[in-house]
């Protein structure tokens, strides 16, 4: 890890990496369903990031190259996970005892559920461009793909949450027409 500077203080890329937190924060939420093991993925790709601070090269991407950690990191707990086949994971306990009221609670719930149920490549992309706004380019470096797979991953991702949600364009899943109707029923604009 790099000296600090005379002052004390941090060089400049370990505050450009911790100026990523909340951008890992989104990325690890993509992989992780448990927010506890979202943040453990982020603490571990900063561990990972500070202790190989003196390998990110200037003037490229911190967040390209922190996500690409990131990514190394959860599918390297994957094989380890798998390695040591665990009891099962999804116990009844952890499940909430009662759905959300709320119908735009539960219409959340489902397209969360359905993000989740798209295999690892798409929902990565999914969560890479459609919900932190990464560019094509970046998101194929962080995947270390080609543009072209991205967008065919992407592509399917989207037919996929289309026939998961029953919806058939895009705009009726973010729109949610039948909770549209009961919203207006009671009065709700």
């Amino acid at each position: 890890m790099p000296a600090p500077n005379p002052d004390g203080e941090a060089p400049e890329a370990i505050s450009e990496l911790l100026e990523m937190i909340p951008a890992l924060r989104a990325f690890a939420r993509s992989f992780c369903r448990s927010p506890y093991d979202a943040d453990d993925l982020v603490q571990e790709t900063l561990m990972k990031g500070i202790a190989n601070i003196d390998k990110f090269q200037p003037g490229t991407n911190m967040k390209s190259w922190l996500f690409t950690i990131m990514r190394n990191t959860f599918y390297t707990g994957i094989k380890v996970y798998n390695r040591e086949c665990p009891g099962a994971a999804d116990c009844v306990s952890s499940k909430p005892s009662s759905l959300p009221s709320q119908e735009w609670g539960i219409r959340g719930s489902e397209i969360t559920q359905a993000v989740f149920n798209l295999p690892y490549e798409q929902r990565e992309v999914t969560m890479l461009i459609s919900m932190l706004g990464m560019s094509y380019p970046d998101a194929a470096e962080i995947c270390d793909c080609s543009i072209g797979t991205i967008k065919s991953r992407l592509s399917r991702a989207r037919q996929k949450l289309l026939e998961t949600t029953g919806e058939k364009s895009p705009t009726d899943l973010i729109n949610g027409k039948d909770f549209l109707g009961v919203a207006e029923q009671r009065g709700v604009q």
